[in-house]
């Protein structure tokens, strides 16, 4: 706990957060601090962010931009000897869908050193989703 002029304040040291709920009562909204906490493995992030930005370079040649800025990446599940990163195509029929998954693929490998399995999924883009508004 440190204190700001005479306010006491919580300071973030980068351990684990608790699960806040705000409550009501006489003098006002509380928050109160539950015993369970989360906790993020700093490694295992700096991994995940390193698979994210070596997607940076796959990018769709229909509309310029790479597959991390139109939201085509959903999921990256990191494994110890294999990774599968789980994308969406900005249209059903897209003629560069499996150059596309490739290049995802190397991109993914290259950045984890092992394996990766690319699943397409069936979900539909949506622009909205990349912020765009065409």
């Amino acid at each position: 706990m440190a204190v700001i002029g005479s306010t006491p304040v919580e300071v973030y040291d980068g351990g684990a957060m608790s699960d806040q709920t705000i409550t009501q009562d006489a003098i006002g909204p509380t928050i109160t601090t539950s015993e369970e906490t989360t906790t993020v493995d700093p490694l295992r992030r700096a991994r995940e962010l390193a698979v994210m930005d070596s997607l940076r370079s796959v990018v769709d040649p229909e509309i310029g931009m790479n597959v991390v800025e139109l939201a085509l990446i959903r999921q990256v599940i990191l494994g110890e000897d294999e990774t599968e990163i789980k994308m969406i195509l900005t249209t059903p029929f897209c003629p560069y869908a499996g150059s596309m998954m490739q290049q995802v693929k190397e991109a993914a490998e290259e950045a984890e050193g092992h394996d990766v399995k690319v699943t397409l999924l069936a979900e539909r883009w949506d622009p909205k989703d990349a912020g765009l508004t065409w």
